[in-house]
């Protein structure tokens, strides 16, 4: 059963339950934020980098600090493109199942998994990349908690057309088109579940998007607009 169509009525009942989170930017500008979980992959990737590059759009990548380790290469050809960095925990395991010092680890882990891979001092790492998206958008108010704790960041979403369980390149452009408006955070995977068409899909998404006038921003962009006190220094 997929579960794409109840995911804009499960935004509109979260969004305002918890406004802690980044989940969508301004309604008065077209402004949008694509992002991408699970990564990097060695091979879907790369090929979704090229699609990025060749329409000049900066999109946002929230990463597994395991496929960091996995794919040292590819996180910095990611981040030497210039593409906003996040965090998704070091294994893909939903936050609430993890304890408080386990959570906390995973995020160090993967910090310190990207600033070993793209040649980052740490410390830098630790200040500018604080963004957490939580893996199956599961959390609870504990967890944010913990993360305004640590000084992190949470982003959720507004648009996801479930692309992980493969419905069709065309499926997923589709709903993508027809949910986006304006302050839309998108979410699609470049990992091992849904990375497979995400080069594919990124490639008949963004120009439709533009077509639309609709211009590309980072989640770092949406926070300034939305928190100011949120937005990084």
């Amino acid at each position: 059963m997929q579960f794409a169509p109840i995911y804009p009525l499960i935004h509109k009942l979260l969004k305002p339950a918890f406004p802690s989170c980044l989940w969508s930017g301004c309604s008065d500008a077209k402004a949008i934020a694509l992002t991408f979980d699970d990564g990097p992959h060695a091979q879907f990737t790369p090929a979704l980098l090229k699609v990025l590059e060749q329409y000049q759009v900066q999109a946002n990548f929230f990463w597994l600090g395991a496929c960091v380790e996995r794919s040292p290469e590819v996180a910095k050809a990611v981040w030497l493109q210039g593409h906003w960095l996040g965090l998704h925990g070091y294994h893909h395991i939903s936050f609430p199942r993890l304890s408080s010092q386990e959570l906390k680890a995973s995020l160090e882990k993967t910090q310190a998994a990207i600033a070993q891979a793209c040649d980052l001092d740490l410390a830098y790492v630790q200040k500018n990349i604080r963004d957490v998206r939580p893996p199956n958008g599961i959390f609870t108010p504990q967890t944010l908690v913990n993360l305004q704790q640590w000084n992190y960041r949470p982003v959720m979403w507004s648009v996801v057309p479930e692309d992980w369980v493969r419905p069709g390149i065309d499926i997923t452009v589709k709903r993508v088109v027809q949910q986006t408006q304006n302050g839309s955070l998108i979410v699609l995977h470049d990992g091992y579940c849904g990375g497979e068409d995400v080069a594919a899909t990124a490639a008949q998404l963004i120009p439709q998007l533009l077509q639309q006038g609709y211009h590309f921003v980072t989640i770092d962009q949406l926070w300034q607009e939305r928190l100011p006190s949120f937005t990084a220094k």
